[in-house]
């Protein structure tokens, strides 16, 4: 349960600070358990345990340690354009960057099957088109050599 609590308030400290910040699953439970130690027992000194203080500081603790990470290993900015970047350097950036290499080849895929059949689409509609008569022959074969000069 400490594992889930520590995982859900590092997710929701990544959210806070804006850009992207990917990390391993044990990296995001050990900045929040970490921040929530931290905060909370900043909350605690000063204000004692019976407040709703120390689940705010908890939180704020492991947002601190985001912009911590995010500053000194990513070494980003926490504002402004190039935080909105996608970093080069930290925990987990390699299978990130992989993931996301894979991501782009399948959607150039997806794109090219989809132009490939857009093309035989269209070749066939020339094709229905000459049949019926309403393209001649060398209107048809214009517009046949017209379609494949495009791929």
């Amino acid at each position: 349960m400490i594992m889930l609590f520590g995982f859900i308030t590092g997710a929701l400290a990544r959210l806070a600070v804006p850009g992207p910040d990917p990390m391993p699953v044990w990296l995001t439970m050990a900045i929040g358990l970490t921040g929530s130690i931290g905060g909370g027992a900043i909350a605690i000194g000063m204000w004692g345990r019976n407040t709703q203080v120390v689940g705010l500081f908890a939180f704020l603790g492991a947002i601190l340690l985001v912009v911590a990470y995010r500053r000194f290993v990513q070494k980003r900015p926490i504002t402004g354009p190039e935080a909105h970047k996608f970093p080069v350097r930290g925990f987990g950036i390699e299978r990130a960057q992989e993931r996301r290499r894979q991501l782009e080849e399948l959607a150039r895929q997806a794109r090219d099957a989809q132009t490939k059949g857009d093309m035989d689409s269209n070749l066939q509609k020339l094709s229905d088109l000459h049949e019926a008569g309403v393209l001649t022959d060398a209107e048809f074969e214009e517009k046949k050599a017209q379609l494949l000069s495009r791929n």
